[in-house]
């Protein structure tokens, strides 16, 4: 099997981040990571640019983590309130998902969050108060309070019986046999 040795000029999945030295298989390399654009082969010029690629990783690396600082500080900030309708003895109809976080907070706040950083174990179904975690970077993590309130709906009063009643419900006349 002919292994070969590559530089990463992107994040590849299952396979390495921007500029790592990683050793694949030669045809993966000749057929797929250097025509696509995600990789160099090794060479002494290509090691000089090894530097370079390295300090573009770190910047990004910088910025993507002062922009997760960030984000964090003003989800920290943020409130949300939602309503369950309950029934007469307490039970929720529904429950609050993390879809329904992420589009509360994109609606109030002006935050946009992938519902899939939001780490809710289950969806809520009781009233209360409590802190969601979302996890925004590899040592970012921000926590938002949500107050779930629960409202339950007045009983509905029986219509009076009058004369709008009495036209929708009429009485059926059986037919006979003879007739």
């Amino acid at each position: 099997m002919a292994v070969t040795e590559v530089i990463l000029k992107e994040n590849v999945p299952g396979l390495g981040a921007e500029a790592d030295v990683v050793k694949v298989r030669r045809g993966f390399a000749r057929n797929y990571l250097v025509p696509q654009g995600k990789a160099y082969e090794v060479t002494p010029a290509n090691l000089k640019r090894l530097n370079l690629l390295k300090a573009k990783r770190a910047e990004r690396e910088a910025r993507e983590l002062n922009e997760a600082e960030e984000l964090a500080r003003k989800i920290n900030k943020v409130k949300l309130d939602f309503i369950l309708e309950t029934g007469e003895t307490g039970k929720a109809f529904g429950s609050v998902t993390a879809k329904d976080i992420e589009d509360k907070l994109q609606a109030e706040a002006g935050i946009a969050v992938d519902r899939h950083r939001i780490r809710l174990e289950r969806p809520i179904k009781e009233s209360g108060e409590l802190e969601v975690p979302i996890h925004l970077h590899g040592d970012v993590t921000a926590t938002l309070k949500v107050e779930i309130k629960a409202h339950t709906p007045a009983p509905k009063e029986p219509e009076p019986e009058g004369k709008d009643s009495k036209a929708k419900t009429r009485k059926r006349t059986p037919k006979t046999a003879g007739s």
